[in-house]
């Protein structure tokens, strides 16, 4: 078995390159696009370029509008938390700090969600360090989300001074976008479908409900395609993919000992950050390698860091990162059993770890980009 963290393939495009690649376009100098007048970034949450290939028949026109190599590679870990920032910043999580959906705050007990945890626990804005493309590419910036992310600490730190547009209904999002586009030449529009994301989770990829979802978001980007104008690029992308694991193939972690030595966990089910107890982090590390090395990738932090997956780590990120990272290779989610909030269990959809399926996203082009 190989213990080595997998390398992303040399030629391989990232997802923090999008907005940037696409900002470039509107001078004419991209190396990914074609020139347009503005543009539209639609990140579709929660669907892996996988997912869409094993239902096409179910989205017909995204389908259609690839080809073989209309996909990028999203973030380690590929979770929603670290890949918008990402995306949203064109840096990588060792830069921009948010590691992970769940982490520790250093110098402290707090792991704390990396989602929410700005209104709930009081991450200061500063916690995601990076200068959002809003600011930095000095260009009009436009979101179109659900009214309810409107002014969130989330919304805020990655977006910056974006002009925020909200509306529930996925149509009006869409008619909202291509009219700021048009009406905005040299603009960038950033625009969120949480959609497939929240099926997924709640009844898997590969149930009907996510397939119905699909057929919806599917029509939406047909209208979209219909509503831009010809100088208007659209990219639609994604910030992970998603795999299904049932009940029976979990891995539940009680006070046996693979949690000796640990202090505390944080991440998520299919990407643990393992936070060890002081003088204690090889132990661990070589406890979780004999028992999980087999289905998991088991690495330390120094061994991730110089895997190069999450970029040049900066010193004020390192220790938000876990003595020892678990990232499941077989179709398995670790939980921690000793919770008394075992909703969480529930969940079937998941993400996070290094897989294709997980990691592998659409890069589909529309409009002037096509």
């Amino acid at each position: 078995m190989s213990l080595s963290l997998p390398a992303d393939p040399p030629r391989a495009r990232s997802l923090t390159r999008v907005v940037t690649e696409m900002s470039a376009a509107l001078a004419g100098g991209s190396e990914w696009f074609a020139p347009a007048r503005s543009a539209i970034v639609w990140v579709l949450d929660g669907l892996g370029s996988h997912n869409l290939a094993a239902r096409a028949g179910h989205a017909r026109f995204l389908s259609e509008a690839r080809t073989k190599r209309d996909i990028a590679r999203t973030v380690f870990p590929s979770t929603t938390a670290a890949a918008l920032p990402s995306l949203l910043t064109g840096v990588q999580p060792g830069q921009h700090g948010i590691v992970g959906y769940r982490a520790r705050v250093p110098g402290t007990d707090d792991v704390v969600n990396q989602l929410r945890g700005w209104d709930t626990d009081g991450l200061p804005l500063s916690f995601q360090r990076a200068t959002p493309l809003s600011a930095a590419l000095g260009r009009p910036f436009f979101a179109v989300s659900r009214e309810e992310y409107r002014n969130t600490g989330f919304t805020v730190a990655t977006l910056g001074d974006a002009e925020f547009h909200g509306a529930d209904d996925l149509g009006d999002r869409v008619r909202i976008a291509a009219d700021l586009a048009a009406r905005h030449p040299g603009s960038l529009v950033y625009l969120y479908a949480p959609d497939l994301d929240a099926v997924g989770h709640r009844r898997g990829w590969e149930s009907d409900d996510w397939v119905a979802t699909l057929e919806y978001v599917d029509a939406a980007a047909r209208t979209l395609a219909s509503a831009v104008d010809r100088g208007t690029g659209v990219v639609v992308t994604s910030d992970h993919g998603m795999i299904d694991v049932p009940r029976h193939r979990h891995v539940l972690l009680d006070d046996g000992p693979l949690l000796d030595g640990v202090r505390l966990i944080g991440g998520e089910p299919r990407m643990l950050h393992l936070y060890a107890e002081p003088g204690q982090a090889d132990t661990v590390l070589d406890r979780w390698r004999e028992s999980e090395g087999s289905r998991s990738w088991v690495a330390s932090r120094t061994e991730l860091e110089a895997s190069g997956l999450i970029g040049d780590v900066a010193p004020e990120v390192r220790e938000r990162i876990g003595d020892v990272l678990v990232a499941a290779r077989s179709g398995i989610a670790y939980y921690d059993d000793r919770l008394a909030d075992k909703a969480p269990q529930k969940m079937i959809g998941q993400h996070g770890s290094l897989t294709d399926e997980e990691r592998v996203v659409p890069l589909i082009r529309l409009g002037a980009f096509a």
